[in-house]
């Protein structure tokens, strides 16, 4: 169980397990990389993790933050998890390793949250077909970005889904048939 004190907001369970029903059915968990942005507890961390990802990393500005997701990796043995201490845009600006997905889940009055998938695509940070998710109110707005793919609502929470692939459809070659 996270600390109360952490300055986090977790996405709901409906959230998370209507994202991972979405997410399995276009990835195999076991060949896929991922960054989780503003991980605050580790909670979509965890699930990749625990779904055998190859890599996941888990960036927050937070130390107590980066201290739990650690704690609680050693203790369920996630060797595939890793969590580092970093404002995520900072990161995404000096990170050179693409991934399969981003996951981003920044306080929702974040300001310049539309910065993130500019970040993203510009620097190349998705593998092919590669997916950036990121998690929003309802009062923010993707829909006019070039890499913008759908928007999906549960309640207060928001994904909106990005990737570079060409068509809208999911058509990689870690798809799932």
């Amino acid at each position: 169980m996270a600390p109360t004190n952490l300055p986090v907001r977790p996405t709901t369970d409906l959230g998370k397990e209507s994202l991972f029903n979405i997410l399995n059915n276009y990835f195999y968990f076991n060949n896929i990389t991922v960054m989780d942005l503003f991980a605050g507890t580790g909670n979509i961390s965890f699930e990749f993790a625990s779904r055998d990802a190859i890599s996941v990393l888990a960036i927050d500005e937070h130390q107590p933050c980066i201290d739990f997701i650690k704690k609680t990796a050693a203790q369920l043995q996630y060797t595939n998890l890793t969590a580092i201490k970093a404002d995520a845009f900072q990161y995404l600006e000096r990170h050179r390793q693409p991934v399969n997905i981003i996951f981003a889940d920044p306080p929702y009055d974040l300001e310049n949250i539309e910065k993130i998938p500019e970040i993203v695509f510009s620097r190349g940070l998705l593998k092919p077909d590669g997916w950036l998710i990121i998690e929003h109110a309802k009062n923010q707005d993707f829909s006019k970005h070039d890499n913008f793919y759908q928007q999906r609502n549960y309640g207060k929470l928001n994904f909106s889904f990005f990737s570079n692939f060409t068509e809208k459809s999911a058509n990689n070659s870690e798809e799932k048939e």
